[in-house]
């Protein structure tokens, strides 16, 4: 079986087969429209509290939604140079799974599905469809995608999509998030969730010694004596990268989750919409 048919075959027995009984969706309970937020009250479903607001005010807060027969699902895939980049296998190719796994679960739901590929220009959309097939379609030009030497523009991507879409929309936006993103104002009009692919080696790389190493995205080549002090020294960058984006994310309300490329998508998935 080709790269493709592997992706698909696996995330539509995951989707249409595994998350079955306790588990229909990984976008259960997300069929609603965000109404406004109000305080909690006695008996009222913990699972509604906005956590966010309820630290930022010191009292909780819920979210008050309606209920919509149909919900606007965006799958963003951004594919810069530094997803080139794996030890077990692509970033790129993670990326793919995570769209597939959302695609799929989307369809299975009834909702509308509409896909975009960015870098720091829009290099493709599909229309909204329920259609199987435009799961394939999305999947096979991620794989197919020569991400090198390719930049990330979050302004232009948040941009892009606050201008273009206009029905209120779940999107999910997936990529490595090298770069932190400025959302705020499409979370305001939208609801963003950001999942971030990565690979363990980028975060903790081991001691290499004397290397060149090349930069997927600039394609600057950069030589020197890797030790343990400087990969160490890359590491605590990295970790202090994250904390900011975690920070930033937080405070613009946008929920995230992290998966690792030797890891199954699946599972972070289900866990970030079932609030755990």
């Amino acid at each position: 079986m080709s790269k493709l048919q592997k992706i698909l075959v696996r995330a539509r027995r995951q989707v249409f087969s595994e998350m079955v009984g306790n588990n229909p969706s990984i976008f259960q309970g997300e069929g609603y429209d965000f109404i406004e937020l109000r305080e909690y009250m006695a008996g009222d479903d913990i699972r509604k509290i906005d956590w966010n607001i309820t630290a930022k005010m010191q009292r909780p807060y819920i979210k008050i939604f309606r209920e919509e027969r149909e919900l606007s699902v965006v799958v963003v895939s951004i594919l810069n140079g530094s997803v080139h980049f794996g030890s077990k296998k692509f970033k790129q190719e993670s990326i793919a799974e995570v769209a597939a796994l959302l695609g799929y679960s989307t369809l299975k739901n009834g909702d509308l599905l509409s896909s975009y590929i960015f870098t720091d220009e829009m290099i493709s959309h599909s229309k909204p469809s329920k259609k199987l097939h435009s799961v394939q379609r999305s999947v096979e030009e991620i794989l197919n995608f020569d991400a090198i030497n390719k930049k990330v523009d979050f302004k232009f991507i948040a941009d892009t999509l606050f201008k273009r879409l206009k029905r209120r929309s779940l999107i999910l936006i997936v990529g490595d998030y090298f770069e932190i993103p400025d959302f705020r104002l499409l979370a305001k009009k939208h609801e963003v969730i950001s999942v971030i692919v990565r690979d363990h080696l980028e975060e903790n790389p081991p001691s290499m010694g004397f290397a060149s190493l090349v930069d997927p995205q600039s394609g600057a080549v950069l030589e020197g004596d890797f030790n343990d002090s400087s990969v160490r020294a890359y590491s605590q960058k990295v970790a202090a990268h994250d904390h900011k984006l975690f920070e930033v994310l937080r405070k613009e309300g946008i929920r995230f989750t992290k998966v690792y490329t030797d890891a199954t998508p699946s599972v972070a998935l289900r866990r970030l919409f079932e609030g755990r």
